[in-house]
């Protein structure tokens, strides 16, 4: 891997002419050269318009659905070579347990986006946004959000520490919402982020210009973009600001999310004593934090608050721990657990940062910035100089509230302790660090912990709190999870990558449309109360997915509710509540003239007024949502329910659809007694009931 790392650029590989002026990529533990890197002489300004055209157009064809399952594939593609991942990845200095969170966890993003994209949005190209709200009296003029995706590319400039997850956490997202992107990956670990390209390419499923591939410098880039472009960097705070004030970013045409370095904090809480669960689970946290990627994670803890009194219980906890479990050397021999950081450059930089925190009062209580001694990749051992190694690395400092602590970070192994002497100076101790990506408690005091969420939550982008019951089963302090966002106020950035769905809604345009609720209907392929519907005689349930259409409709006949009726359903039931059995206490009820009918009885006779009860392709019913009672009804009203196909929703893989009904039941009056959605599983062909029934309502519960 000694040539120039080649680009994937407009559809195909691509590399400079010559060598000249490309930077030299080196083994992290044995300094040999793997790769030269340049983007010299390369079409950034082509790559940009072919994202904008052939990308847009591939991309904009697919509905969420359809995306959703390449990301799917993607995933299973690159699982099937994980290994070859694996292999490169051990040149940048990463154990297998750092390779599980960059490989595997960049393979997770996928299936994640993949699964939620499908369970979470419509099989459309358009989000609606909330209900629509009525603009007038007569309900003629409606007003509705929705998201539609940008016209543009996503840039997305990543970080040095995670070559795979670090991208993968931005493209999931964008690729859902239909944008391309255009990765450009840190120089020292770029060689990754190739091979991961290069499988997705191989697999020929990436829609045309979905994915390009800048291996080397993206400068002058920002002048080229416009609105409806979005940048998505991770990396320094300085760089970030640098790049904050290129002018097409400051006139508010092309987006920017960023996520940076953070002076992240850990608080073990009061009641965690030595001995105690969260005492333990605090401290392996620590370790993991110090060892994990030789701690080059923007999520690692850069500040141990612990009590006081018990800074030197946890420093030799730590210290136990480290001469039990670490041995540092190079990844390809087995018995090693801390790799090296990623050059030799990283790692006088780490060197240097300690010296300042040393210089501005801070003690080495645990490590050296001498090279440790190392094990080799054949199993020997010796020292670690010629390669990027260090020793995890525990500063002290007698004055907590020294500036430098909270503000120098020292991306390596390394983390200082501050003893604090309440919860308020802990929460002081947190907001002194400016903004962070995250801060872990480790407590089992729930008033301790509202306390400290209290003071707290304001400044970082996620609090975990750490405690007996889920010390095994959390993800960590350093883990983001695609579920949750991933970014943080302040110096962190601000910026919320991951985050599930709201990730891929930052890649989009949230516009307010108004109209009539026809025009609505049209635009969001959802039904709206007023629109038109269609009664043809058939009832909709006789019709099959590739029939329905939105709007078809049904009105029941008419049912009367008698008292008799309201007192056997509370008998059979065991619902004897007053308003229902009492017609001195339901009359006595703001709510109620006098006794009336369950609101649960008036559904289940709804469902038997519309219901047809032949097989045929409604296959399942699976729930009701936004179920409300609105008017009540006493014995001797009469109610009838309107059934209209509100959303069609196919599956891509499966032989049925989601269907939702707005449903309306109202009495003889023809106010409305309840409204509520009933949610179906329809097949696309009307086949027998018996043959897919069981796979649909199975698929329906997961």
């Amino acid at each position: 891997m000694t040539h120039v790392l080649p680009s994937y650029l407009q559809g195909a590989w691509w590399a400079p002419d010559s060598d000249e002026g490309a930077v030299e990529v080196h083994d992290a533990s044995t300094g040999e050269l793997v790769s030269r890197v340049s983007a010299r002489g390369a079409d950034l300004v082509g790559a940009l318009e072919y994202a904008r055209t052939r990308g847009q157009a591939a991309l904009g064809a697919l509905t969420f659905h359809q995306r959703a399952l390449l990301l799917k594939q993607f995933a299973l593609a690159l699982t099937a070579r994980k290994d070859e991942l694996y292999e490169v990845s051990k040149h940048t200095g990463a154990t297998v347990r750092d390779s599980l969170s960059d490989i595997d966890g960049g393979i997770g993003v996928l299936f994640t986006y993949s699964s939620k994209g499908r369970r979470e949005l419509p099989n459309a190209r358009v989000i609606v946004d909330g209900p629509a709200e009525s603009l007038s009296k007569d309900g003629s003029f409606l007003g509705e959000h929705v998201f539609t995706r940008l016209p543009g590319v996503a840039l997305q400039i990543n970080a040095f520490n995670f070559p795979m997850w670090g991208a993968l956490e931005k493209f999931a997202p964008a690729f859902l919402a239909g944008v391309p992107s255009i990765v450009k990956p840190a120089t020292p670990t770029a060689y990754v982020a190739e091979a991961w390209v290069r499988i997705l390419v191989e697999t020929g499923l990436l829609p045309e210009g979905s994915l390009q591939l800048v291996s080397g410098s993206v400068s002058g880039i920002l002048d080229h973009l416009r609105l409806g472009d979005i940048v998505g960097f991770t990396g320094s705070a300085s760089t970030a600001e640098r790049l904050r004030t290129h002018e097409n970013v400051q006139s508010g045409a092309v987006r920017f999310t960023t996520e940076t370095d953070s002076i992240n904090a850990s608080i073990l809480g009061p009641d965690a004593t030595p001995g105690t669960p969260e005492f333990d689970a605090y401290v392996k946290q620590l370790l993991v934090e110090l060892t994990t990627k030789a701690g080059q994670k923007c999520t690692a803890i850069r500040r141990a608050i612990v009590p006081k009194g018990q800074v030197d219980a946890v420093v030799e906890a730590l210290r136990a721990k480290i001469d039990e479990r670490v041995v540092i050397g190079d990844p390809h021999a087995e018995s090693v657990t801390m790799g090296p950081l990623v050059s030799v450059e990283q790692r006088d930089e780490v060197r240097r940062s300690v010296d300042a925190l040393r210089a501005a009062g801070g003690e080495l209580l645990l490590g050296s910035t001498e090279a440790p001694e190392v094990v080799h990749a054949d199993g020997t051992r010796g020292s670690g100089e010629s390669g990027a190694f260090l020793a995890p690395i525990l500063v002290g400092f007698d004055d907590v509230e020294t500036p430098e602590v909270h503000r120098i970070e020292a991306f390596g192994p390394v983390a200082s302790i501050l003893g604090y002497d309440s919860v308020a100076q802990a929460v002081d101790l947190v907001a002194r660090g400016g903004g962070s990506l995250v801060t872990s408690v480790a407590t089992n005091d729930h008033d301790v912990a509202v306390e400290l969420l209290a003071g707290i939550g304001a400044y970082n982008g996620r609090v975990l709190f750490l405690d007996r019951e889920n010390a095994r089963t959390s993800t960590g302090h350093g883990s983001p999870v695609p579920h949750l966002v991933h970014g943080g106020p302040g110096r962190a950035g601000g910026g919320e990558e991951l985050g599930g769905i709201r990730a891929v809604l930052h890649h989009m345009q949230r516009t307010a449309v108004q109209g009539s609720p026809a025009v609505l209907t049209a635009l969001t392929g959802v039904w709206h109360a007023g629109a038109p519907t269609e009664a043809t005689g058939r009832h909709p349930f006789r019709k099959s997915l590739r029939d329905l259409a939105i709007g078809d409709s049904i009105v029941s006949a008419s049912r009367e509710v008698t008292l008799e009726d309201i007192e056997t359903f509370a008998n059979f039931t065991g619902d004897t509540f007053y308003a229902h059995m009492d017609e001195e206490a339901a009359a006595a009820n703001p709510f109620f003239p006098g006794r009336v009918a369950h609101g649960y009885l008036l559904v289940s006779w709804a469902a038997g007024l519309f219901v047809d009860p032949a097989p045929g392709p409604v296959l399942a019913n699976y729930g009701l949502e936004n179920l409300r009672f609105v008017t009540p009804v006493s014995p001797g009203d009469e109610i009838r329910v309107g059934l209209t196909a509100k959303q069609i929703t196919p599956r891509e893989t499966d032989e049925y659809g989601e269907v939702r009904w707005d449903a309306v039941i109202r009495n003889q009056r023809d106010e409305i007694v309840a409204t509520y959605d009933v949610l179906t599983l329809v097949a696309k062909d009307d086949v027998s009931a018996s043959e897919t029934v069981g796979a649909a309502a199975t698929e329906a519960v997961r």
